[in-house]
């Protein structure tokens, strides 16, 4: 797994903290403390002409892009969420939170035809992106919003806040359902683009991850429709970080999640597995901000370093198609376990462990490059040439593999597994 993520460029162009950055397709926005918004060109890194942005008079806490890039939002202690034109940096709109409380997160809907901005007074408005009029208002009863997603369908949108509540409403602004998700406060949300499809009559579940000042990342998964309702599941909890976690993404396909913490670090999660992929410390003060490109296996991590390090992703080590083959095999070994019953005659031999002839708990998968991982401890062993591809199922001290030929061979897990 070494080397699978490197450091590619470092951003140094800000005079305060760094506090939010975000992807379009061929761009990368970056806020701060310092009142202004940076736009960087993926090509190169370089900094567009019109970059820096200057309209808000206070720190700019939060910025996101539309779908198609062409506008850009960012919000401010000043009160506003400012509309720009990404391609010549003209403002476009200044929308007044009605309050006039300092906004502290704003996030376009997937379609782009709306925008939602909550403040530090508790309430969430609902702008309509096209006529810049404020649509719907509401309010949470206790603490500042600091954190808001929508879902991948942009059917509901989940917002947190610093009391640490989770609130979830629909696109009329409706509030389906508040719970108490980090004691300390909420720091961030975020959807896994991926819906998980299951359930009865086709329904979709989407995986949300939040974090918090209790230094927990919760997993948890969401289901609505209009015809059955709601529901909130927690599923569980990421470990790793030691200090308060203040930012939460997922990759766009799903596949990894990234958090920054107190603790100065960034951590890569599998999102199937739930293990640690990487540790990223480059950073030397608090890390404030991460997020995944949305087309290319790119990541920003900001923080209060004044820095922005991108970091990409090596697509000729094993990690990617290794994580994506393996999840298919759980899939499926789940699917086998259910119907356990109705075809222990009939299950595939390729999924029965030949050591204890028992279903598979724990497969793992030989890379491309010849090494076994055992994605749970993250050791290696030596693999055949013959056995890229394969499964591997571990019984006590022994290993069998399943080669490209359909045959199991049984060798010891401490040595080189030899293949006739």
């Amino acid at each position: 797994m070494k080397n699978m993520v490197k450091l590619i460029h470092t951003l140094a162009d800000h005079d305060d903290d760094v506090n939010c950055c975000a992807f379009s397709s061929s761009l990368l926005a970056t806020c701060s403390l310092d009142k202004t918004i940076r736009l960087y060109s993926l090509s190169d890194f370089s900094e567009l002409p019109h970059s820096p942005l200057k309209s808000h008079t206070y720190a700019v806490h939060c910025c996101c892009f539309s779908a198609s890039g062409h506008i850009l939002a960012s919000c401010s202690t000043d009160g506003t969420t400012v509309l720009w034109d990404t391609q010549n940096g003209q403002t476009l709109a200044v929308l007044e939170q009605p309050s006039g409380s300092p906004v502290r997160v704003c996030r376009f809907s997937p379609d782009s035809t709306c925008l939602v901005s909550g403040a530090a007074d508790g309430t969430v408005v609902l702008w309509n992106a096209q006529s810049y009029k404020l649509h719907r208002c509401a309010s949470v009863k206790d603490g500042s919003l600091v954190a808001c997603a929508f879902s991948p369908n942009g059917n509901f949108f989940v917002t947190g806040s610093s009391c640490g509540d989770l609130t979830v409403w629909d696109d009329k602004m409706r509030c389906l359902h508040s719970e108490k998700a980090h004691d300390l406060g909420i720091t961030c949300c975020d959807f896994s683009s991926q819906p998980v499809s299951g359930g009865e009559q086709g329904l979709q579940f989407f995986r949300l991850a939040s974090c918090g000042q209790d230094c927990q990342i919760k997993i948890w998964v969401i289901s609505f429709t209009h015809t059955l309702g709601f529901e909130l599941k927690y599923k569980s909890i990421l470990s790793g970080h030691c200090a308060p976690v203040l930012t939460c993404a997922f990759s766009h396909d799903g596949q990894m999640l990234v958090s920054g913490s107190v603790d100065k670090s960034v951590i890569v999660y599998d999102t199937n597995t739930e293990d640690i992929l990487h540790t990223l410390t480059q950073h030397t003060r608090y890390v404030t901000t991460c997020a995944f490109a949305p087309n290319i296996l790119l990541l920003a991590t900001g923080s209060m370093d004044k820095t922005v390090n991108i970091w990409q992703f090596d697509l000729e080590t094993p990690c990617q198609e290794s994580l994506g083959l393996r999840s298919k095999v759980l899939r499926k070994i789940e699917e086998l376990r259910t119907k356990m019953k109705t075809l222990s005659s009939e299950i595939p031999d390729e999924f029965i462990c030949p050591i204890t002839r028992e279903l598979m708990k724990d497969p793992v998968i030989a890379s491309v490059k010849r090494h076994l991982w055992k994605l749970s401890t993250g050791r290696g062993h030596i693999a055949p040439k013959e056995c890229w591809a394969c499964f591997v199922c571990f019984s006590g001290q022994q290993m069998a593999i399943h080669t490209k030929r359909k045959q199991w061979k049984i060798g010891s897990a401490k040595r080189n597994v030899q293949v006739p």
